[in-house]
C-alpha cells in the first residue's frame, strides 16, 4: 500500500527568511578574478551552471550589498527568460547578482531551497508564469508577483527525500539529454565536413590537384576554375529601414538576418514595412539570388540560401546581401558559402564589435569561388542532397528524443513537487 504525501499550498513571500530583493543596477565592465563574480541572466547555462565564457565581476565594496548565500535562489524577471532560475552554490567562488534578476533566500525552517529549485521547473510554476507575465515593450515579472506564486509544499523531512531523489534520477535524464546533444553535434560535424570536402576537392579523390592560391583554401581539383565572386554576380545591398516617406505607401515582407539560416530560410516570423513602390523597386528579391547576411553572430556571417520566391514580392534588409548570379549557378554557390573554408575567409575579414561582427560588400565581392565544369557541379548537389537527407532524418530522430526526454524530466519534477509519487517509491 503506497504512503500518501501531505502538500499544503503557501505563498512564496511566507516562505522567505527576507523579502525578495532585486540585483546591483551596474554595468558589467570588469572581469577582476579576485573581485565577486557579478551573475547575470545571460552567464546562466541551461543546465543550471555558470558559464565560463561570461565572467564579469564588480568591485568588493559594490558587491557587498548583493553577495549571494549557499541555496540562494535567482527569477528572472525580464525579457525572454523571466522565470529562469538558478541556485547559487559556494563552488562558484564569491558571487553578486545583477539588477535583472530576483533573490530567493528560504527560509529554512520551512523550505529547502534545494526544493524550491526543483519546484521552479515543474509545470505548476510555469502555468503561474505564463499567467501573471505582463508584455508590455519587454516581458516582466517583479519581485511583487514572484512573492505571490503559490508553492506546493510537503513537510521538510519529505522534501528532502524529494530533492534527494529528483537529484538522482534528473542526472540520469540530464545524461541521456547530454548524449544525445553530443551526438546531435557530432551529426553536424560531419554534415560540414562533407560539405567542404566535396565542394573543394570534388567525389573524384583520384583526380590531380593544383595550388589554389588562397592559403586558406588549399589545393582544388587540376582542372577547376577560381574567379572572384565579382567577376560572377552582382552584390545587392538591401534597403535601410529610418526614411520617412510621402505619398501612398505599400506593405511588403522584408527579410532580416534572423530569417537568413545555414541553408534554409526562416519564415515563421517574416515583418513586414510599408514603403514606396519605386523605393522597393530596387531592393526586391528575384528568384535564384543568394541570400548572404552582413552581421550579426561571428558563425551568421555570409551564411546564405537561394531565394526561390518563397513570398513574393519580398524586400531584403540592408545586413542581408542578395547576390544575384550571372555567370555561376545559384545552388553551387550557396553551397560555396556553406564551407568551412568560406566561413574562414568572412570570419578573417569581419569587423567585430564585443560578440557581433560585420563584413562589407567590397568583401563579399572579393570572395574567391571554386568552378568544376557545370556537370560536376550539378552531381555534387545531387550527391549531398542525398546525403543531407539521411542525415537530416537522423537529426530529426534526436531532436524528437530529446523533446520526449525533456517531457519526461517536466513530468518527473512536477509529480514529486506535488506529492504524487508514493514515498515507497523514492525510497526504494
Amino acid at each position: 500500500m503506497s504512503t500518501s504525501i501531505n502538500v499544503e499550498q503557501r505563498r512564496l513571500k511566507y516562505l522567505t527568511h527576507e523579502p525578495l530583493a532585486y540585483g546591483a543596477n551596474e554595468a558589467a565592465l570588469d572581469d577582476n578574478p579576485d573581485w565577486p563574480r557579478f551573475v547575470r541572466i545571460t552567464d546562466i547555462h541551461e543546465n543550471g551552471t555558470l558559464r565560463d565564457e561570461t565572467f564579469r565581476s564588480l568591485s568588493p565594496d559594490v558587491a557587498e550589498p548583493y553577495l549571494l548565500q549557499k541555496g540562494d535562489v535567482l527569477f528572472a524577471r525580464s525579457g525572454a527568460t523571466v522565470g529562469k532560475t538558478f541556485i547559487y552554490r559556494p563552488a562558484w567562488g564569491q558571487a553578486c547578482f545583477a539588477g535583472y534578476l530576483i533573490r530567493f533566500r528560504s527560509a529554512q525552517e520551512l523550505v529547502l531551497p534545494e526544493f524550491i529549485y526543483f519546484f521552479s521547473q515543474s509545470d505548476i510554476y510555469w502555468r503561474q508564469i505564463k499567467l501573471g507575465t505582463i508584455q508590455a515593450t519587454i516581458q516582466n515579472f517583479s519581485a511583487e508577483k514572484y512573492a505571490e506564486l503559490v508553492v506546493c509544499l510537503p513537510p521538510l523531512n519529505t522534501q528532502r527525500l524529494i530533492v534527494d531523489y529528483l537529484d538522482s534520477e534528473t542526472a540520469r535524464i540530464d545524461g541521456l539529454i547530454a548524449e544525445k546533444e553530443r551526438m546531435l553535434t557530432l551529426l553536424e560535424e560531419k554534415r560540414a565536413a562533407l560539405l567542404s570536402r566535396v565542394v573543394t576537392r570534388g567525389l573524384d579523390t583520384t583526380v590531380p590537384l593544383k595550388p589554389s592560391g588562397q592559403e586558406w583554401l588549399g589545393e582544388i581539383p587540376a582542372h577547376w576554375g577560381l574567379q572572384r565572386l565579382k567577376q560572377l554576380a552582382e552584390v545587392r545591398g538591401g534597403l535601410t529601414l529610418g526614411k520617412r516617406y510621402s505619398g501612398e505607401l505599400l506593405e511588403y515582407p522584408y527579410l532580416r538576418v534572423a530569417n537568413v539560416q545555414d541553408g534554409y530560410l526562416k519564415l515563421d516570423d517574416v515583418l513586414t514595412v510599408e514603403v514606396p513602390a519605386s523605393e522597393a523597386a530596387s531592393n526586391l528579391l528575384a528568384y535564384g539570388d543568394v541570400l548572404m547576411n552582413e552581421g550579426g553572430d561571428i558563425d551568421k556571417l555570409g551564411r546564405g540560401c537561394v531565394w526561390r520566391e518563397e513570398v513574393t514580392p519580398c524586400l531584403h534588409q540592408n545586413h542581408v546581401f542578395a547576390v544575384r548570379p550571372h555567370s555561376v549557378d545559384s545552388d553551387w554557390l550557396a553551397l560555396w558559402t556553406s564551407t568551412l573554408e568560406a566561413k574562414r575567409y568572412f570570419e578573417s575579414r569581419a569587423k567585430r564589435s564585443t560578440n557581433l561582427a560585420s563584413i562589407s560588400g567590397s568583401n563579399v565581392k572579393e570572395l574567391p569561388v571554386p568552378l568544376p565544369p557545370i556537370n560536376e557541379q550539378r552531381a555534387i548537389g545531387r550527391f549531398l542532397a542525398g546525403r543531407h537527407s539521411r542525415l537530416e532524418n537522423l537529426r530529426r530522430e534526436l531532436r524528437e528524443s530529446l523533446r520526449l526526454l525533456a517531457e519526461r524530466r517536466v513530468a518527473l519534477i512536477t509529480a514529486a513537487v506535488n506529492g504524487l509519487i508514493p514515498l515507497e517509491r523514492m525510497l526504494g
